[in-house]
């Protein structure tokens, strides 16, 4: 009998594991550091030259002077440990809550914590909405006047006064546009919210702090600092900037004349006077216009002129990603029967927004990175403060210590703002790649 041979096989190998040269930290080295002769060498000579800084930057911060008091303490401190030079850090352990805080006092320290422990809450359904209850975005809704009721004290009737304004201008907007037009409900919500807050709500508040005076200590806003003040302008000009440059866009696209050239005016004009120019009209020249004895906040004109900086160039970015929708989405919102914003609500702007993420986090990330501009108006944030420390004769000398730590704290939230981006980015991705 012949010997047969198959020359198909009629049985699968068992399946093997890919080689360890391809798969884990050493296929990925292989892929991305040493995947050519030129890949090689830039690798290679990369690697000496971080070694290099850091065989020279380490010593310097890992010197043992966290104990230091002074400047001349860390030097004798160095000298005992025979370290040669090296990082006097007794700087930060003795004014690490300064820089946090400023001149905030001591005993209420816990109203800023509160407060922005309060914020990640409020923030969590915003940022995180298929992961956290929608119910909290009534929480959020809310947060925006308790926000500075605990930073400021005073009376609780004003924040709800405030809040009764939005609330009695919505139900004039539903009213109106329910009978007439969503147009006039607008002008109605508006004009309702003005009357009350500028006749009404003075008088109202008033009589309810002289009947039933619930309230936090006042902190005057000279008090405020580090951080806390940076944290307070960015939060509250990243988060009025993006709805007030929405509308910005949608005015300089406008078909109203009137509108546009308004938009087009306020756009340019911002966008062509530096920042600093701003903060100085805030400090110096908008008192000027404001009727005798008006007492206007200091860190309220900043942050009003800092939102209409950030404004300004929201709305560029907005408008770049309008401009990037094809003509047929217009079409489909026409040929759907919606109204202009129900176009806008529905299909324009959501898309739009999409498309501007790495454009509106470059702006928020800049406006936060632009709060340390306040310190050359006399507000002590983070940069303001280092200055005053450096005047103490214990640190006199002392600068990358106190800027590295600042540049660290300022890295950590900018870094996680652009995380932030891409974690959203990656979301929001429908196409193909």
């Amino acid at each position: 009998m012949s010997k047969q041979i198959a020359y198909v096989r009629t049985e699968m190998l068992p399946q093997q594991a890919p080689p360890s040269t391809s798969v884990g930290a050493i296929g990925w080295m292989r892929a991305n550091l040493f995947s050519g002769w030129l890949n090689t060498a830039i690798t290679l000579v990369s690697l000496l030259v971080i070694l290099t800084i850091a065989v020279e930057i380490l010593p310097w911060v890992l010197s043992p002077t966290w104990g230091g008091t002074s400047l001349n303490e860390c030097r004798e401190l160095l000298a005992a440990a025979d370290h040669g030079s090296g990082a006097c850090w007794g700087v930060i352990r003795e004014r690490w809550i300064q820089l946090l805080f400023g001149f905030y006092p001591p005993e209420l320290y816990w109203r800023p914590i509160l407060a922005f422990v309060l914020l990640a809450l409020a923030l969590a359904p915003i940022l995180f909405a298929d992961k956290v209850p929608a119910k909290l975005l009534v929480f959020s809704a809310a947060y925006p006047f308790i926000f500075p009721w605990l930073l400021w004290g005073g009376m609780i009737w004003g924040p709800l006064a405030a809040a009764a304004g939005f609330v009695l201008g919505a139900i004039a907007y539903r009213v109106v546009s329910g009978a007439f037009s969503s147009l006039l409900g607008v002008i109605a919500g508006v004009v309702v919210a003005l009357l009350w807050w500028l006749l009404l709500s003075g008088f109202i508040t008033g009589l309810l702090d002289s009947i039933l005076p619930i309230g936090l200590e006042p902190v005057e806003s000279r008090k405020f600092g580090g951080f806390m003040l940076s944290i307070t302008i960015g939060v509250v000009a990243i988060a009025c900037s993006l709805p007030l440059g929405i509308v910005l866009a949608l005015g300089r696209q406008s078909d109203l004349m009137i509108v546009k050239y308004l938009c087009v005016g306020f756009i340019e004009f911002i966008r062509g006077v530096p920042l600093i120019t701003l903060l100085f009209v805030a400090s110096t020249l908008l008192n000027i216009f404001m009727p005798p004895g008006t007492n206007f906040d200091i860190i309220l004109r900043v942050l009003i002129m800092v939102t209409l900086f950030a404004s300004a160039y929201m709305a560029e970015v907005i408008r770049g990603g309008l401009a990037a929708l094809p003509k047929g989405q217009y079409e489909g919102a026409d040929s759907l029967g919606l109204n202009y914003w129900q176009a806008q609500r529905l299909i324009i702007m959501p898309q739009a927004l999409k498309i501007s993420i790495p454009g509106i986090v470059s702006t928020f990330i800049g406006v936060f990175k632009d709060t340390t501009l306040v310190s050359i108006i006399g507000l002590l944030d983070p940069l303001g403060l280092s200055n005053a420390i450096r005047a103490d004769a214990n640190w006199n000398g002392i600068v990358w210590e106190l800027y590295g730590f600042i540049a660290l704290i300022f890295f950590f939230f900018c870094f996680g703002m652009s995380r932030y981006s891409m974690y959203l980015e990656r979301k929001l991705q429908t196409g193909h790649r």
